[in-house]
């Protein structure tokens, strides 16, 4: 007997199994922000050329959306999700964002044709790792949604602000120049990728918060 599409919804629903599904969906969004920052890194390290960087980050901006594209659908045929939409949504979007700025990262090293890129990789390994641990919390929110709080709240303890805050420190200690302004500017991008990164770690410790306790 065929089961009506609306129905099979409700049943996959009340089994747990849209709340795995959506929870996948945050994780490839999450592998294409990893893949990205990583790029980032190796551009830093001066493994990628800059202009075959920009054209490799396309790629996985277009990965990331078309992740969120199926989050998004997702949601509007479900009747249950493992935190409160909105909460679930905000994560989404935040994950997105921090792609984003990755992406503009990696643009601005090449219009600015910056050389010297040592500055930036302790910023992108802290983002990096604060990424990993987020995508352990949204694998563990389906069963062990307090669990996975505690894990999305130590994404935000890798030390992303304070490698920041010392590569700047670094910077404006030498004589004030157009590598040094251009520097500051791409760090201030990484540090806006680590803002965006805690809003999507609040995200889910704040819809776990509103449904389990």
């Amino acid at each position: 007997m065929m089961v009506p599409a609306r129905l099979g919804d409700l049943l996959r629903d009340l089994s747990g199994r849209t709340d795995r599904v959506l929870a996948d969906l945050i994780v490839d969004q999450l592998t294409a922000a990893s893949d990205g920052v990583r790029l980032a890194a190796a551009l830093a390290r001066g493994e990628v050329d800059p202009t075959d960087a920009r054209g490799r980050i396309a790629e996985i901006e277009h990965e990331g959306d078309t992740g969120r594209v199926a989050l998004v659908g997702r949601l509007r045929r479900s009747v249950s999700s493992p935190i409160d939409r909105e909460d679930l949504f905000r994560l989404s979007r935040s994950v997105d964002d921090v792609l984003d700025t990755v992406r503009d990262f990696i643009r601005e090293v090449d219009l600015f044709a910056v050389d010297n890129r040592s500055a930036y990789e302790p910023v992108l390994t802290a983002l990096a790792a604060g990424l990993d641990e987020l995508a352990v919390a949204v694998r563990m929110l389906p069963g062990t949604p307090r669990q996975a709080a505690e894990h999305a709240l130590r994404a935000k303890k890798q030390g992303l602000r304070t490698r920041y805050q010392y590569a700047v420190s670094d910077l404006l200690a030498q004589p004030l120049t157009a590598d040094v302004v251009k520097a500051t500017l791409l760090l201030g991008r990484l540090d806006t990728a680590g803002v965006h990164l805690a809003t999507a770690a609040d995200a889910l410790a704040d819809g776990v918060v509103k449904r389990f306790q």
